[in-house]
């Protein structure tokens, strides 16, 4: 494999390969478990837009270094910038800022769904709150036996508000989406394949990965501008539907995220302790 010349150059978060027509974006971290700080969010939308331009990128397989897809948002590595939004005193200047930022997030992700070129993420390991965002933006999904996921953000005081709430509806059904977001709780990769969040279960990572690039080279080898043209098509329904949920949940929680919840949540997962929800 060798480098796309269209990718950014010095790229922290991510490292894209080439096989033919297939480009493979690993998620690097650099945080553990691939946590998702500043650098991804930077660095996905510039990735995922130059593939997209990449008239010999015919197909696209995501997935992540190491043993896990990802931790989802790397919250140590992002809230310090959060400061000012989430005080609880803060007014309309910050509050308008904080939605300007869920939309950063928010479009970061998208730029995953809204690239026309076919995207297989390959997951192993865990896949947490934002990992689940952005597999949700994929048009495939494959798993590994020892897979989990986890759309977790109830359990530290956030409505979920970069897409899985939006998109995973029409992969997994209303009612699995409803336990999975109002619970938090961890699903298996079985699960995972019983409700149709994977398509596939393998045995190992190694397997998984090898059925994915196989698979994407499948895909590849049609004709390029009609696969664009069923994926167009295939979205057409559901773009409208989701962008108008973003909007939503992006306001929402530039209004109501700032909290105590979510404060002692922060406090508990920094001590690694139970957090204690009192509702205010």
């Amino acid at each position: 494999m060798t480098d796309s010349a269209e990718i950014p150059q010095n790229l922290v978060s991510l490292k894209v390969e080439r096989a033919g027509h297939v480009a493979e974006v690993t998620l690097l971290g650099p945080s553990k478990g691939n946590a998702m700080g500043p650098d991804f969010w930077r660095e996905l939308p510039l990735v995922f837009g130059a593939l997209d331009a990449d008239p010999e990128v015919r197909a696209i397989v995501l997935t992540g270094s190491g043993p896990h897809f990802s931790y989802g948002l790397d919250l140590p590595a992002m809230l310090p910038g959060w400061a000012e939004y989430l005080a609880g005193d803060a007014q309309a200047g910050p509050r308008t800022k904080f939605l300007a930022e869920i939309r950063r997030l928010q479009d970061a992700v998208s730029s995953v769904a809204a690239t026309r070129k076919p995207v297989i993420a390959a997951i192993a390991g865990w896949c947490i709150g934002g990992g689940v965002d952005v597999i949700a933006s994929a048009d495939i999904r494959l798993a590994s036996a020892d897979a989990k996921f986890s759309v977790r953000e109830v359990k530290v005081a956030i409505v979920a508000d970069l897409g899985s709430l939006q998109r995973l509806a029409g992969i997994v059904g209303e009612g699995h989406l409803r336990e999975l977001a109002l619970t938090g709780r961890d699903i298996d990769a079985a699960r995972a394949e019983k409700i149709g969040l994977v398509n596939d279960v393998y045995a190992d990572q190694d397997a998984m990965l090898a059925a994915a690039r196989e698979l994407a080279a499948e895909i590849a080898a049609n004709p390029p501008l009609v696969v664009q043209g069923v994926k167009d098509v295939l979205s057409v329904s559901t773009d409208q539907r989701v962008e108008a949920g973003l909007r939503y949940v992006a306001a929402w929680n530039s209004a109501f995220l700032p909290s105590k919840d979510l404060a002692e949540a922060v406090q508990a997962f920094m001590e690694r302790r139970a957090p204690r929800f009192r509702g205010e």
